[in-house]
């Protein structure tokens, strides 16, 4: 194919936009309210949307949003972003891809796209089309946050940092120069919520954070590096500092095996009386028999000293399916129009 063509045949599959949902323009309260009269998933989305609202509830409590997965790239950006806007979560742990390849990626102006037909991946490939599932990303718009990230580290002193600092950096960025107002890194820079990615470099920072110290490398300067250690150390230090806590997990894997060890590494620093997470809850389709940390249940986490057992649910379930609901019946109850707000990203000064 000449390049005209390639263009042209780019252009159509790169023509419908991932549109992502407004909790605010629906309300889904009857809907969860006759799925608690239900049996199944119905009534597991039923009890895990009314852990959600007790959390809110529950003047002492800490809220962390926990995302692994791909729900981001599917339409449940804005959604996320609502929830910080309107208080409803305090602290963030997610997977970079979700940070970064998804949130940040869009906040530059850039956009996901619907696959309206699924082409031989080879071709995609040819085209610089990147997949996920029935989703396409431009892999030259890709590339442009990778060369972003870099742009950011270069412009950051040469030391060890957190993820969550090195995030913030990126939504001072985007409150300066980013495309898109309902950015959840943009929105948690400017609410003080501290978004924690546990293997930040497994994204597209990675990219743009090698190219940034082989490029210092060379010119024989020191440059700056991403201390997953502090990621453990703060998280922990606001856990301690939280008391009550509740989370809200998409999916599992390193980011919500990491906001649950908070617990024990409280207890390893001298903090015997640490309180356990007292609200759970996780949507996730992974099955629990293969022992993997995606899908254990919210109750094996009680016999490691993670999680308390009396609010927790698990709901099997494809996550962007089931949050709009979840997120849409919270947001219309309301509990968030009288909660404190923590803003725990300023504990770091």
């Amino acid at each position: 194919m000449n390049n005209i063509a390639n263009d042209t045949r780019k252009a159509e599959l790169l023509s419908t936009t991932v549109e992502h949902v407004d909790i605010k323009s629906f309300d889904a309260r009857p809907i969860i309210d006759a799925m608690g009269k239900m049996s199944f998933t119905s009534r597991d989305l039923a009890r895990a949307t009314g852990i959600y609202n007790q959390m809110l509830a529950d003047p002492d409590c800490t809220i962390f949003l926990v995302i692994a997965g791909s729900t981001s790239a599917g339409g449940c950006m804005d959604l996320y972003a609502e929830l910080v806007r309107s208080n409803m979560v305090d602290g963030i742990v997610a997977t970079g891809a979700s940070i970064v390849d998804m949130d940040f990626f869009e906040g530059l102006g850039h956009k996901h796209y619907q696959a309206l037909e699924i082409p031989d991946d080879n071709t995609l490939r040819s085209l610089y089309i990147d997949r996920i599932y029935d989703t396409y990303i431009d892999e030259e718009q890709l590339q442009d946050c990778d060369h972003t990230i870099g742009r950011i580290a270069d412009s950051l002193k040469p030391r060890g940092y957190s993820s969550r600092e090195f995030i913030r950096a990126m939504g001072k960025y985007l409150k300066e120069h980013g495309k898109k107002e309902n950015s959840l890194v943009k929105l948690a820079y400017e609410h003080d919520v501290p978004i924690f990615c546990p293997a930040f470099v497994d994204s597209s920072a990675g990219f743009g954070l090698v190219k940034h110290q082989v490029e210092r490398m060379k010119e024989g300067k020191p440059y700056m590096s991403i201390d997953a250690v502090a990621d453990f150390r703060e998280l922990t230090d606001i856990k301690i500092k939280a008391g009550t806590t509740g989370l809200l997990m998409i999916g599992g894997g390193v980011p919500k095996n990491f906001i649950q060890d908070t617990v024990v590494c409280a207890e390893i620093l001298g903090h015997e009386d640490v309180e356990m997470h007292k609200y759970a809850v996780q949507i996730t389709v992974a099955d629990v028999r293969d022992g993997a940390c995606s899908s254990s249940t919210l109750k094996e986490a009680a016999s490691w000293g993670k999680v308390d057992t009396a609010l927790e649910q698990m709901v099997f379930a494809e996550a962007g399916s089931v949050m709009p609901l979840l997120a849409s019946d919270a947001y219309h109850r309301g509990h968030w129009k009288t909660r404190a707000k923590r803003a725990w990203g300023k504990i770091f000064g």
